[in-house]
């Protein structure tokens, strides 16, 4: 049995013992800081691995690209991670370094994407002010040499691929950045070749204030949304409001709103954490699962001294459904102690198959002021309510990396799903040197069993007779068409039955008779999952 299922079960049994000697309102407050799953460096190595992120494949869910900036401190060597799993997650492999040639003229802030055709591209900086690509048709083993895009000077482009075929842009793919020039415009160029070739890079907005920190995302239908953050004038231009422009015709034309909503960041140094630099940078994401949140859009920035956010960095969450025309007020995403004095930061932010809305950050809440954990906000209400999850099994202690600027210690993290399970990457240096941290995160073990969003997708009932001896009945009902495992463990997590396994059923009433004459009697557990959802009950077996 995998670790994973294990520590769900460990989570399950728990729950079923306790939850009826605890009130609801003891419930929540006891489900904000399980700690979930094993952390893994995704690519061990000697070599500095910072500013992380993450992707899947549009078609194939057995595939995952992640990157990282790649510094080796001793040589002065930089350049892009490229790390796969072609195993939806259970191993990597990959390098340190993008041999994208010209190698030696790589510069670090990588941009990644995979397009319709599972072709993988990046976007990096190099030693020339400009922003240029590769792409790779073979799962990241060998790659194109570099293409320009541009050659301006900017900061790291945000890069997105249409993976929608009912789109009329399917297969797009979209770099949008800050051009360091005034008026400090968002800039973006495309691809419809997989990299081969990009369009003349065209200015979406013409601000009065200087723009800062382009995120980027493409809804169900195609449409492009863009986000930053206007600054203040000078250093460290802290981050004053938000700016949002959207595209519904693949960046032909913008419609903008240069101040979308006010904020107040932290751009500067945290002096508990060795004076690491940090920022309060918006991240976006919308919902594309057809339901009933589809098309809503959602940012998350790190603000402090503006309501709701209190006088420490806090993560704060605003939401618009109706196209990026309006924003909601601020809500706080992390659900400790308000101006508590500790701290929240660099958030990413990913809404999952389930419409449930998940961020990650990083959060001392638990630790001593100079270190950090990280922690997952998930709500399943768009953005309304959250609970939050402690998901890293150790701290470590924020320190810059020498020699990259000050208080340098990278600026992204980020993270993605397949089905039930999130992918979420961060750096952390509790080895001795900044390493890409991940861990699978089950969903199912995150939220509570009533989870709206689950329980309507299927329906899974308590068996009958229940106790039992030596026969009963398990009966479910499914919404849709669905892959159905059904198995039965003991209270340890052991699995004992497996009453089906991977079977192509039709939506409808279902149900299974279990023999459980060659078990011994006491509690036993069984899980229904049919990839995108799982439910669980118990049964006692007497005897």
């Amino acid at each position: 049995m995998k670790q994973n299922d294990f520590l769900f079960f460990v989570t399950i049994v728990a729950y079923t013992i306790l939850s009826p000697l605890l009130s609801f309102s003891q419930r929540q407050q006891r489900e904000e800081y399980i700690l979930t799953g094993e952390n893994f460096r995704i690519y061990p190595s000697a070599v500095t691995q910072t500013e992380t992120f993450i992707t899947r494949h549009p078609t194939n869910a057995t595939i995952l690209f992640a990157s990282a900036n790649t510094i080796n401190l001793n040589t002065g060597f930089v350049s892009e991670g490229i790390y796969v799993s072609t195993n939806a997650g259970n191993t990597w492999s990959g390098s340190d370094t993008c041999k994208g040639s010209p190698v030696n003229f790589h510069r670090g802030d990588p941009g990644i994407a995979i397009d319709k055709n599972g072709t993988f591209i990046l976007i990096r900086l190099g030693f020339s002010p400009g922003l240029y690509s590769h792409f790779s048709t073979d799962n990241g083993m060998t790659w194109s040499s570099q293409k320009t895009i541009a050659t301006d000077d900017q900061e790291r482009a945000a890069l997105v691929s249409d993976g929608n075929s009912a789109s009329s842009y399917y297969g797009r793919t979209y770099a949008a950045w800050v051009r360091y020039a005034p008026p400090y415009p968002m800039v973006f160029s495309f691809t419809d070749n997989g990299g081969n070739s990009w369009s003349a890079p065209a200015q979406i907005n013409n601000p009065t204030r200087r723009g800062q920190g382009g995120e980027m995302v493409i809804g169900a239908n195609g449409t492009v949304s863009v986000c930053w953050a206007g600054v203040t004038s000078t250093s460290p231009f802290t981050e004053d409001f938000v700016g949002f422009a959207s595209s519904i015709n693949g960046g032909a034309t913008w419609t903008v709103s240069e101040n979308a909503f006010d904020m107040n960041g932290i751009a500067g140094t945290l002096p508990h954490k060795s004076n690491i630099r940090v920022n309060g940078l918006p991240k976006i994401d919308t919902d594309k699962s057809g339901g009933i949140r589809n098309g809503w859009l959602y940012i998350v920035t790190t603000e402090k001294n503006l309501s709701p956010a209190g006088t420490d960095p806090d993560i704060i969450f605003h939401r618009s459904t109706d196209n990026g025309n309006s924003w909601s007020e601020g809500i706080r995403v992390n659900q400790d102690g308000l101006s508590n004095g500790k701290i929240q930061y660099f958030p990413a932010i990913h809404v999952d198959d389930f419409r449930g809305v998940n961020v990650l950050y990083y959060d001392d809440r638990n630790t001593a002021s100079d270190s950090a954990a990280v922690f997952l906000s998930r709500s399943i209400d768009g953005g309304t309510t959250w609970s939050d999850f402690q998901i890293s099994d150790h701290n470590f202690q924020p320190k810059p990396i020498g020699g990259l600027g000050q208080g340098y210690q990278g600026d992204n993290i980020s993270l993605t799903s397949i089905g039930d399970t999130l992918f979420p990457v961060w750096m952390d240096n509790s080895t001795g040197i900044y390493q890409l941290w991940s861990s699978r995160v089950v969903i199912s073990s995150l939220v509570s069993l009533n989870d709206v969003d689950i329980v309507s997708a299927f329906s899974l009932e308590q068996n009958y007779p229940n106790p039992f001896n030596p026969v009963t009945v398990i009966r479910y009902q499914l919404s849709v068409n669905s892959v159905v495992t059904l198995k039965v463990y003991d209270v340890l997590g052991k699995e004992v039955a497996t009453l089906i396994h991977n079977r192509l059923l039709e939506e409808g009433k279902h149900e299974v008779q279990f023999d459980a004459s060659g078990l011994p009697g006491g509690v036993y557990v069984y899980r229904l999952s049919t990839g995108k959802f799982s439910g669980v009950k118990k049964f006692v077996v007497l005897k």
